[in-house]
């Protein structure tokens, strides 16, 4: 994944600075980090005062200095020399990014946020203080404590989101981001996020960003975050390249650094800002886990729902299935027991399941082993069900890609409303859509499903619209997906039809 995303940027900004660079860390000098932060905005008035001593006392007139209100804290700015218990590190790093973008984005949101610095050892880590915290710097990342580790881990769980940025776009500085990252969730794919992110459109709509490397030409480069979902969310989001959110580039190169043009890194910077705050109340209720409640209980009619781990985030949606089970369970006459199991499609025991659940949020790959025992599953009766988590198109571009390899000789065709999947349980002749699918297709009101067929019946059904994000029943305001009650009516639908057809 490293080499992947390293030639990707190198690709993008058409040279290997931070692969390469001839100029070590400790010898570069960064301009930016010399300049002080601008001092609170004060007032004076004039006050009465009563002198100390002796009483009783006559009131006398003097100057004071009273501060604003303060406006409410959005950005906590991490203080990279208290990591490792109270011991200064003396980490460099400078602040005129994070002020400018802030000042900016008031104005182009009409709001009134502050940043903060934050000591980690004395933080409450809590997203309802601070929705997130900021990370920057130039030289490599100083070893973060266990217990600061820990911490911010259970702050991205609970809500928060970090976002770092590569402060010149600094090599070091991007490996051990890198390296934090994946200390903090190894098991959670760290990669570019695509191009149709909400994170590129939510306020200003960037397809193009201009980017220099020190004193070279200007290059018009599509705009490049580095992610990790968390869920539906990007919850750590990376600029690799220095947004220069404070500094104009234009102006004022710097040798040895790479650096988005301020004005673009700007709009992509408010964008971060709103799409995290439109995303907070989600972020906030995903930390409530389901449970399957009858995954123990015994029983001679259990349906084992298999979900497919897969090499991307195979698993955005985790609490879908379990409304979906209680949904069934208490608006069905079905009397079948359910739980969910993982596998890989490497294993032959995929055999003992009816059903194969498949989600993902970004591009996936099979080996040629799995594409054969998926191959053999289905033509041994089984059912994939597939569900693009958000809509995605890398998503939906791997699964085409490879299903055509499972299946060469089988096409994809969109089921006819005449289909018993639309009629067998519940009739679903019009569904409701998510806002954000109402919108962009305001006379859409009839369900949308694909299907491959075997021998006259589907053994694959794909659902584009996210079927998991409706039963979530989440308030996940960059859904592109189908309304609560149409997907678990519909998911219903589906279950129904494979266990009995």
């Amino acid at each position: 994944m490293n080499k992947h995303r390293q030639m990707t940027v190198v690709a993008l900004c058409g040279a290997a600075v931070w692969l390469t660079a001839s100029v070590s860390w400790a010898k570069f000098v960064n301009p930016k980090a010399w300049i002080p932060p601008k001092a609170n905005h004060v007032r004076m008035s004039g006050g009465e005062s009563t002198a100390p001593l002796p009483l009783p006392a006559t009131p006398m007139r003097r100057s004071e200095h009273h501060r604003k209100p303060a406006p409410p804290a959005l950005i906590g700015m991490l203080d990279l020399n208290v990591i490792s218990g109270h011991r200064v590190v003396n980490y460099p790093t400078e602040t005129i990014d994070i002020e400018t973008l802030m000042n900016w984005t008031n104005v182009a949101l009409g709001q009134h946020y502050r940043y903060v610095q934050v000591n980690p050892m004395r933080f409450s880590y809590s997203p309802t203080q601070l929705p997130i915290l900021y990370i920057t710097g130039w030289t490599p990342l100083p070893r973060f404590s266990r217990t600061v580790l820990e911490r911010l881990r259970g702050y991205v769980m609970a809500g928060g989101t970090i976002v770092g940025n590569a402060s010149c776009g600094r090599p070091a500085f991007n490996k051990s981001f890198i390296a934090f990252e994946h200390e903090l969730f190894p098991n959670r794919p760290f990669a570019p996020l695509p191009l149709d992110d909400p994170l590129y459109h939510c306020l200003n709509k960037i397809t193009s960003m201009r980017v220099r490397v020190g004193f070279g030409p200007w290059k018009a480069i599509p705009p490049y975050l580095d992610g990790m979902y968390l869920g539906c969310r990007a919850a750590i989001i990376f600029s690799p390249v220095d947004m220069s959110w404070g500094w104009n580039a234009a102006q004022r190169p710097i040798k040895g650094g790479t650096l988005y043009a301020q004005h673009d890194a700007l709009r992509l910077g408010a964008n971060i800002l709103t799409y995290v705050l439109a995303d907070y109340r989600y972020a906030r209720a995903f930390q409530i886990q389901k449970i399957y409640q009858q995954s123990r209980i015994p029983t001679r009619d259990q349906l084992v729902f298999a979900q497919v781990v897969n090499n991307g985030d195979w698993n955005p949606t985790p609490h879908g299935l379990p409304n979906l089970m209680k949904f069934i369970d208490q608006k069905t006459t079905l009397s079948v027991q359910f739980k969910r199991v993982k596998v890989t499609l490497d294993s032959t025991k995929i055999g003992q399941y009816p059903i194969l659940y498949m989600t993902g949020l970004r591009n996936f790959s099979w080996t040629p082993q799995q594409v054969q025992n998926l191959h053999n599953y289905l033509h041994a009766g089984g059912v994939l069900l597939v569900d693009d988590a958000m809509g995605a198109a890398a998503f939906d571009a791997a699964f085409h890609k490879e299903i055509a390899l499972v299946l060469p000789h089988h096409k994809m065709h969109i089921l006819p409303q005449s289909s018993p999947i639309y009629h067998d349980l519940f009739n679903l002749q019009h569904v409701n859509y998510s806002p954000l699918v109402a919108a962009a297709d305001p006379g859409l009101h009839n369900p949308v499903l694909q299907a491959i067929m075997l021998d006259g019946a589907p053994a694959v059904i794909y659902s584009r619209i996210s079927l998991s994000n409706g039963w979530e029943d989440l308030p996940n305001p960059y859904a592109k997906a189908y309304g609560t009650q149409s997907a678990l009516k519909l998911g219903a639908n589906i279950l129904v039809y494979a266990t009995t057809h």
